[in-house]
């Protein structure tokens, strides 16, 4: 710590562990319930060129409502962690958690994916690739985070 006694420069932030909160990611309340509008429009533009807007009305109705639930959620604790500001370091690591949970979970996915594909005689392509690249990520990511760390 800095010079002057402790509660001094906690109050100025000096030596405090206080982190930055995380409106570089979600700059607002709106940000999840716009970002789920929007992926929702991918989907219905997608659907309607692939000459099926029914599935691609139903793709954003339900991104949509998944908008609005995240928008007006705001008693649960839960909507709020998933879809704004606000969040603490709790949130934080909740977040890497489920993060890292749900990267295994994909991986086991596509490994049992393409182990199926290759024993039907077939090529498991798509599935290698996509492992590839993860297994690429990762490597970055790591180097990445170790250089600047």
């Amino acid at each position: 710590m800095t010079g002057g006694n402790c509660s001094d420069n906690r109050r100025k932030g000096v030596g405090s562990d206080h982190d930055a909160d995380d409106t570089e990611i979600h700059p607002s309340r709106w940000w999840m319930p716009l970002f789920s509008l929007f992926l929702g429009g991918l989907i219905l533009a997608a659907m309607w060129i692939g000459g099926n807007p029914r599935d691609g009305l139903w793709g954003f109705a339900l991104l949509a409502g998944v908008g609005a639930l995240l928008l007006f959620g705001t008693r649960s604790e839960t909507l709020q962690g998933l879809g704004g500001p606000g969040r603490d370091e709790r949130w934080a690591m909740i977040d890497i958690h489920a993060t890292a949970l749900t990267g295994l979970v994909v991986l086991v996915v596509l490994i049992g994916a393409w182990l199926w594909e290759l024993a039907h005689g077939r090529d498991g392509g798509p599935y290698g690739q996509i492992m590839a690249v993860a297994g690429l990520a990762y490597i970055v990511s790591v180097v990445f985070l170790r250089w600047r760390s």
